[in-house]
């Protein structure tokens, strides 16, 4: 097989249609059935009434800048992926709830076209859905973050939400299971996540090739119009820029891997009580 068609076949693989769940001896599954917002509400009350259903899924992301190259939605859909995946691989035992696709990003305001959220207006989406969950019978929730500003907050606040709550839940984001050693074999920049660097651009040219978009980019060209008004954040995005052109969807698709059985680890042992 070469390398096109490779990469056709991985790219299938993440999009709607049937994933296979790669446990051993099991069937394909349809990608839907592990998303709470593709599913009919029949699907999911027979799903948590049966005791089928062990987890869900919260994954939290942003729409922010990715430099010049990167959709704005970045964030979201590769926690989105990740979530989706991981699901797939502990199936039926898992679902995703719907993404919270804005998160805490005031210090990307001075580029053009960043959304944010206050640290208490994020917190408060991410607890009534995880409040909404609970009404409805869910007992073990795995909030599973995308971005970096939403980080900290989650950690400080999720223990009280499991508190309030009377249930599981736990965060964590996705780039949680690369080491070290992780990072130094696949990325040369020695850098993961980054930010619209190596690492999240072989990502999304594993997964989503559609959402790069080089296409009359000159970074040099432009740099002077920026207006960055923190001279250490301006100095650090041209470093992220030029590391971008390291990236490579061999890279991606390693690092999508090592992070979706990663995700299902931690699923199973929420699900197990571990």
């Amino acid at each position: 097989m070469d390398s096109r068609t490779h990469r056709r076949s991985f790219v299938r693989s993440l999009g709607g249609g049937t994933l296979a769940t790669m446990a051993a001896g099991a069937a394909e599954v349809e990608a839907r059935k592990v998303l709470l917002y593709e599913s009919t509400r029949k699907e999911f009350r027979e799903a948590i009434e049966s005791g089928t259903l062990k987890a869900v899924i919260v994954p939290t992301g942003s729409t922010e800048q990715h430099n010049e190259h990167l959709a704005m939605i970045n964030d979201t859909a590769s926690v989105t992926l990740v979530a989706q995946k991981a699901a797939l691989l502990v199936y039926p035992k898992v679902m995703v709830a719907t993404p919270v696709p804005v998160g805490i990003s005031p210090h990307w305001m001075d580029r053009k076209g960043t959304l944010t959220l206050t640290r208490e207006t994020f917190l408060a989406v991410v607890f009534e859905i995880c409040e909404s969950l609970q009404a409805h019978g869910v007992k073990n929730i795995l909030v599973l973050n995308g971005h970096g500003g939403n980080v900290l907050p989650l950690r400080q606040s999720v223990p009280e939400f499991a508190r309030k709550l009377g249930i599981r839940i736990e965060t964590n984001s996705y780039w949680d299971a690369y080491t070290p050693e992780i990072v130094k074999k696949y990325m040369v920049s020695g850098k993961a996540p980054g930010h619209a660097a190596e690492f999240e651009t072989s990502f999304a040219m594993a997964a989503f090739p559609e959402r790069i978009h080089w296409e009359g980019v000159d970074y040099d060209k432009i740099k002077p119009h920026l207006r960055i008004k923190d001279p250490k954040s301006a100095i650090q995005e041209e470093e992220f820029a030029r590391e971008a052109k390291l990236a490579t969807a061999a890279k991606g698709e390693a690092m999508i891997d090592i992070a979706v059985k990663w995700t299902a680890g931690r699923l199973r042992q929420i699900c197990e009580g571990g």
